[in-house]
């Protein structure tokens, strides 16, 4: 479902013009101390607390770029993982560390991006030069996974991202609203994507950008398609058509993957929610098990990051519904010809 492409009416208070005056502050520090690495930087972010799509943006973007011909390696924080330093999840040939020490998204990542390599550090400028100094060969360019609001690094490219279910988080900044960033700071980006568009022929890419205009956005808007494969258990086996499932969610808008749920030929049986990026305790463990047996299902059915983490902790029939991003077109035409342009020094 798509939000209609209008910011609503700003009412703020002291409180969100100093939050805003804030963030001001911290862009203008940050753009006089911002380390470099010598090699092409392309962030995907967004200015939402919570998922955007951001994730498989990031998939699309690395995938395209390593079929190309290119030499990837994605930067991540690793957020709500317990490891410490610079860890290389992946040299390109699927995860070596488990989300406890790398976190969810980047092991999701890891198993998908055969080829890419994929380093975990919240320092990225850090992360960087490890990868260039211990990975053979070295990468050629980097793609930072949620990496807007991290400004201590130089970014060649900068792409936000705006969730068609919710794309303007309310007009205003956390508490009131749900973004982490004020809409003006969309002026620091060289393109914007709409996440969850229903197609690519309605040209909402571009009412995207013209809706920004007026916060200093002067680049290309695009659409981009969220799409779901066919569910895969997470060992071997076929899925039965039309089987008893246990839905299980732990993401920031766990409503969208429902709504995709509810699309296939399955009988649900009951919906668990959970916070985003949970890291699935065992009483967590146990109300699934619980649920499971009440319900006499057959399967438990997740997203691919929770999946990630249940996976090796539930003895019970799992699988996961893998999400895809489908850019249009001429997002691709314009980042090959947007990156022919970068010149690193």
């Amino acid at each position: 479902m798509t939000a209609p492409l209008e910011v609503p009416a700003r009412s703020w208070s002291p409180w969100q013009w100093f939050y805003g005056g804030a963030h001001t502050a911290r862009q203008a520090w940050f753009s006089r101390r911002a380390k470099r690495l010598p090699r092409p930087v392309i962030s995907v972010g967004n200015l939402h607390w919570g998922g955007g799509g951001k994730t498989p943006m990031v998939a699309a973007i690395a995938a395209h770029l390593r079929d190309a011909g290119r030499r990837v390696s994605i930067l991540t924080r690793g957020y709500g993982s317990k490891g410490e330093g610079v860890r290389i999840l992946s040299r390109g040939e699927g995860p070596l560390l488990g989300p406890k020490l790398a976190g969810d998204e980047p092991v999701l990542l890891a198993g998908q991006l055969p080829g890419v390599s994929v380093i975990v550090c919240p320092d990225r400028f850090l992360a960087g030069q490890h990868a260039l100094e211990r990975l053979e060969p070295a990468p050629e360019i980097f793609l930072l996974d949620d990496g807007f609001s991290h400004l201590a690094l130089h970014r060649d490219l900068d792409l936000l991202v705006f969730p068609a279910s919710d794309p303007f988080g309310g007009g205003k900044l956390a508490p009131s609203g749900r973004l982490r960033e004020p809409l003006r700071s969309a002026g620091r980006a060289d393109a914007v994507l709409l996440t969850g568009a229903p197609d690519h022929t309605s040209n909402l890419g571009g009412q995207l950008a013209t809706t920004l205009r007026p916060y200093g956005f002067e680049g290309p808007g695009f659409a981009s398609q969220t799409l779901s494969g066919e569910p895969q258990l997470a060992t071997q086996g076929e899925i039965r058509p039309g089987c008893r499932v246990l839905v299980v969610a732990g993401i920031a808008r766990p409503a969208t993957f429902f709504e995709t749920v509810s699309r296939l030929d399955f009988e649900i049986a009951e919906r668990l929610e959970f916070s985003d990026h949970h890291a699935y305790p065992k009483a967590s463990l146990e109300k699934i098990r619980d649920a499971y047996r009440r319900h006499s299902a057959d399967l438990v059915l997740t997203t691919g990051k929770d999946r990630v983490k249940l996976q090796s902790r539930l003895e019970l029939p799992l699988a996961d519904v893998p999400i895809h991003a489908d850019p249009d077109a001429s997002f691709f035409r314009w980042l090959d010809e947007a990156l022919g342009k970068v010149h690193i020094d």
